[in-house]
């Protein structure tokens, strides 16, 4: 009996190294899940201010020439303000005279499909 018991009692001790090896071991994978998770964030984290530097670097390329565009646009507005205000004061009075003359100096005709019934 004592051989029975002893047999037992060592199965119940080589159970438990067992499970303390199991617990063990789901530790270690989850820190190494842990780990892995963490180096993943980390590479993400950097490829994504890579990719943002990169970004940057485009927009301000392409912000830079909009900037000069949008000088040199303004630019010829003014110009194009400054010609029509010109054009403006120039022609101004020969208008001003002209319809005038074509309001004020009215001379009455008949018009040339006007007939006659009696």
């Amino acid at each position: 009996m004592t051989s029975q018991s002893q047999g037992i009692h060592q199965l119940l001790q080589a159970e438990k190294r067992a499970k303390d090896k199991l617990e063990e071991a789901k530790k270690r994978k989850g820190k190494r899940l842990k780990q892995a998770k963490e180096e993943a964030m980390a590479e993400i984290d950097q490829y994504r201010m890579e990719r943002d530097k990169e970004f940057q670097l485009r927009q301000s390329k392409i912000m830079g020439s909009q900037s000069n565009i949008s000088e040199e646009v303004e630019e010829q507005t003014l110009q194009k303000i400054q010609e029509m205000s010109r054009s403006y004061n120039k022609y101004m009075e020969s208008v001003l005279k002209q319809l005038l003359s074509m309001v004020c100096d009215m001379k009455p005709e008949i018009h040339i499909n006007y007939r006659v019934t009696n």
